[in-house]
């Protein structure tokens, strides 16, 4: 297993950049979710002083301090990177992010998908008020033999 180790400077300007990512998330009016199933795109422009720098090496740190700003998602674990062009600019070095909500929730497509799916979820007995444990793991993301195509097997309609 690889660990990933970071430099004094690192940690400094994790630090930095989690004061700035705060800030930022103020000024621009950014509303957390408090849902951690939501996910995130994150798309980069890279400026690099260098032709010889790598912007794979970025992602941990960047992700690190986001996450310790407390004020765009729980944990990046939600973020889904993205670079959308590398440049050089030795003038000006600089990464600009990006950082919106994915249009999936869960298993679905988007949130029309999602309500599709559940409105017919109502009228099964396994729903319990939003307690199937079926609709749950779709919501998390996770694949599940019994719903294939946006259909759940296990329907069975209240009496």
């Amino acid at each position: 297993m690889a660990m990933s180790y970071k430099t004094s400077e690192a940690i400094k300007y994790q630090k930095a950049f989690a004061t700035y990512s705060k800030n930022e998330a103020q000024k621009q009016n950014w509303i957390m979710s408090n849902n951690r199933f939501q996910h995130y795109y994150v798309d980069a422009v890279f400026y690099f002083p260098r032709i010889d720098q790598d912007c794979n090496n970025y992602w941990k740190c960047l992700f690190d301090a986001i996450t310790d700003s407390k004020s765009v998602w729980l944990d990046d674990t939600q973020a889904c990177e993205r670079v959308k062009g590398i440049r050089y600019d030795n003038k000006n070095p600089r990464i600009e992010l990006e950082i919106y909500p994915v249009d999936y929730i869960g298993i679905f497509d988007n949130n029309t998908q999602l309500e599709l799916f559940e409105s017919n979820c109502i009228h099964c007995n396994r729903y319990r008020n939003g307690n199937c444990s079926l609709l749950n793991k779709a919501k998390e993301g996770r694949l599940q033999e019994e719903i294939s195509d946006n259909i759940c097997s296990k329907f069975k309609e209240i009496k």
